[in-house]
């Protein structure tokens, strides 16, 4: 994929980033996953969507994933957050977006709500996973994992054929990020899109997140049989359709 940049936070912090300006002053936000980067699928179709209905497009990969600099033991909610506030201040500016979160982007997406409230004309939540290190990650380990993790500082958690250092920081300031209790109160178009088979994040998750939002026209959009990906090339017709209703 082409047209990937690095925005230079600090000295020794390099976030990279994927960028389309239009002469429109709508943007698409594209917030990934936790330990997901900007190389899969989802990127790639988003920015299509944002190119063939001239909208502008900022998809960001927080420090420690991917190819943006950072170890990824040391980031956490609080850091990935202040990554995507950062680069919507100095990327979109004063344009006003559309927040599309996939997994965990969808906590990260609620967390700038309280930076770009004026801005924000819509969320697209993606099996939505906010506060999942908690109510998910911590709630499934074992003492024994629990223990290890505090006296070591890391637990290596085997998943899905994949490996994630969890560390015992990422776990607290998770604690310090609770936004299942804050209400917001906008008028704009709120789709989670969630499948009924996620056996990684329950559809409840999702819920929880249409019940923040007061005056908001919200809808719940359960796909039968689908799991926490959502994206193969049927779904990914949906999950467009579910976004054109939320320009339009």
């Amino acid at each position: 994929m082409t047209n990937f940049k690095y925005y230079k936070i600090s000295k020794t912090k390099k976030i990279r980033y994927l960028c389309k300006y239009y002469k429109k002053n709508l943007y698409i936000v594209f917030l990934h996953g936790f330990m997901s980067d900007l190389e899969g699928e989802k990127p790639k179709v988003f920015l299509k969507y944002a190119k063939k209905n001239k909208l502008g497009f900022l998809a960001i990969e927080y420090s420690g994933h991917g190819k943006s600099s950072g170890e990824f033991t040391k980031g956490n909610i609080s850091k990935w957050t202040s990554d995507t506030r950062v680069l919507i201040k100095n990327i979109i500016k004063k344009n006003d977006f559309v927040l599309i979160g996939s997994s965990m982007g969808s906590w990260i997406s609620l967390n700038q709500f309280k930076y770009f409230k004026k801005q924000i004309k819509g969320f697209l939540g993606i099996g939505s996973a906010p506060e999942f290190l908690e109510k998910i990650m911590w709630k499934k380990f074992t003492k024994k994992m629990k223990a290890e993790t505090k006296k070591k500082g890391v637990y290596n958690l085997e998943h899905g054929g994949y490996e994630y250092p969890i560390t015992y920081q990422l776990i607290k300031d998770g604690r310090k990020n609770k936004i299942l209790h804050k209400k917001i109160n906008l008028q704009i178009p709120i789709t989670m899109i969630h499948g009924s088979k996620d056996t990684t994040v329950p559809v409840s998750f999702s819920r929880k997140v249409l019940k923040l939002f007061t005056n908001a026209k919200k809808k719940l959009v359960t796909i039968k049989n689908g799991d926490h990906s959502l994206f193969n090339k049927k779904l990914q017709k949906k999950i467009i359709r579910e976004l054109d209703l939320i320009f339009n």
